[in-house]
């Protein structure tokens, strides 16, 4: 009998310690789940948040003060570049990294343009500032914003 007893508390310490396990995985599981979750969640927001100082430029009218200043802000910027066309010039000009129709870098390395000859009357690249501009914005296949195109 006394062996019975001890067999029956050693096959309930067993079953005990086995659900306390199981338990423990099912929670695991379920916080691993959580937090892939959270981390989708949370790269979303980034990407929102970084290409948010660029919904301002897609699609919308503006002047050409506000090309300008938009050069100024986004001329040094890495991988990114800004096009200009212009009444005088309608092929235009790239102002930072030159990309291609799907968005990607022509030349990483290559700068362009001269931000001084947008503010030179004399100049071909002269932007108004009063002139007003169809912005729009330039991704890449990865959906990341490349770029800003203004055409007058």
């Amino acid at each position: 009998m006394n062996n019975a007893s001890s067999a029956l508390k050693v096959a309930a310490g067993i079953f005990l310690t086995i659900a306390l396990i199981t338990i423990v995985v099912i929670l695991f599981i379920s916080a691993q789940e959580a937090t892939k979750t959270a981390q989708n969640n949370f790269s979303d927001i980034q990407t929102e948040l970084s290409q948010a100082a660029f919904t301002v430029y897609d699609g919308t009218t503006i002047s050409g003060s506000q090309v300008t200043n938009a050069l100024r802000k986004y001329k040094d910027k890495d991988q990114f570049g800004v096009f200009i066309a212009t009444g005088k010039n309608k092929a235009g000009q790239w102002y930072g990294n030159v990309l291609e129709t799907d968005g990607s870098i022509l030349n990483p390395d290559s700068r362009q343009g001269n931000i001084n000859l947008v503010m030179d009357e004399k100049s071909t690249e002269y932007v108004n500032p009063s002139g007003k501009f169809r912005a729009t914005i330039v991704k890449d296949n990865s959906n990341v914003i490349r770029g800003i195109k203004f055409d007058q």
